[in-house]
């Protein structure tokens, strides 16, 4: 049977590995975003099909699920990948830019995941992902919001994998610990091979969690590379 993917947040780097890897796998690919002209490129190599969506608006969720229904059937897959900081010291920090992250960091995942979890309960399976970081497990300076919507979305994920595991959906957190790379990312300049994270090796954890057999399924997985500290 044919699998359908939907990624929520799409752009380069892991949401472009996840597609990439899902059409490989023969399934049918929806990538969501805010500006979807700049899919173009990811469209055409993969043959997913794109839609707008602001993942904080309820009506663009809910409008957003049921046009991939209509168009690409039940999804068996979808991800959250959506995440948005507001730098600065808290004496500093603009209060609506802190909002606007807690609302793609977390709020949105809110949207995605009740969607996902309506569409997935009423046809009795699924996956659900959601993509996390280090600020998922610890604050740092200067990125309070960040890590406040991180935090929120992880207790998001840990709360629905234990409502919705016994009901066959499998809710999964990443925390993605250290930078993820691109080909000849100046970052990893005099620190070794492998010293960021590939996003094509983070896909394909992606997808051997989506693939775990339900008699033992992981509810969360770090990610780090070798180099990176705890």
């Amino acid at each position: 049977m044919t699998e359908t993917a939907l990624i929520v947040g799409a752009g380069s780097g892991l949401s472009a590995a996840l597609a990439r890897l899902f059409a490989k796998e023969g399934m049918r690919v929806a990538l969501a975003a805010r500006q979807t002209d700049k899919l173009t490129p990811l469209l055409r190599e993969t043959g997913a099909k794109a839609y707008r969506c602001d993942a904080g608006r309820r009506e663009d969720v809910e409008t957003l699920f049921a046009d991939v229904a209509a168009d690409l059937g039940a999804l068996d897959i979808v991800v959250y990948n959506a995440s948005r900081r507001a730098r600065g010291s808290i004496t500093e920090v603009d209060p609506a830019e802190a909002l606007e992250a807690l609302v793609v960091s977390c709020y949105g995942g809110f949207l995605v995941a009740q969607a996902a979890a309506r569409a997935m309960l009423a046809q009795g399976r699924g996956t659900l992902l959601l993509t996390g970081a280090s600020a998922s497990v610890k604050g740092y300076a200067r990125s309070a919001s960040f890590a406040m919507g991180k935090f929120g979305l992880r207790g998001l994920a840990q709360s629905l994998a234990r409502e919705l595991a016994p009901q066959n959906i499998h809710v999964g957190h990443f925390v993605i610990d250290g930078a993820i790379g691109q080909a000849g990312d100046p970052r990893a300049a005099g620190r070794g091979p492998d010293s960021l994270l590939d996003p094509n090796a983070i896909a394909a954890a992606y997808l051997q969690l989506h693939r775990q057999p339900r008699s033992a399924w992981t509810w969360e997985v770090e990610l780090r590379p070798w180099v990176e500290t705890f």
